[in-house]
């Protein structure tokens, strides 16, 4: 399993300096993928795109992907545009670690 831990803001400014280098180290592997938002402090539109972009495509080579430890402000983002029904929010990285092994083990 990988684990990715993303710090600051997912805006747009944010966004486009990690985003290259966030695909590349996340969707180009066939393994679950735990991402850890506890260092985030805004998510804004075009972060939940990357994210559920490359949740998709984590998805597409046989993986799965999933966030983990939210801060509430990002929480509630994420749940108000939907993104926790797309990619699974769990509270901490146990949790997430053993689901997100499991899912991929079915």
């Amino acid at each position: 399993i990988l684990r990715a831990r993303l710090i600051g803001r997912l805006d747009m400014m944010g966004t486009t300096q990690i985003e290259d280098q966030f695909t590349f180290n996340v969707s180009t592997r066939k393994a679950p993928v735990g991402v850890d938002l506890s260092d985030v402090d805004c998510m804004a539109s075009i972060g939940m795109r990357m994210l559920v972009k490359n949740a998709k495509a984590v998805g597409r080579r046989g993986g799965k992907m999933g966030l983990f430890a939210p801060q509430p402000t990002v929480l509630e983002a994420l749940q108000t545009a939907g993104i926790d029904v797309l990619i699974p929010v769990y509270e901490d990285w146990d949790v997430a670690a053993a689901e997100l092994i499991a899912a991929v083990d079915t």
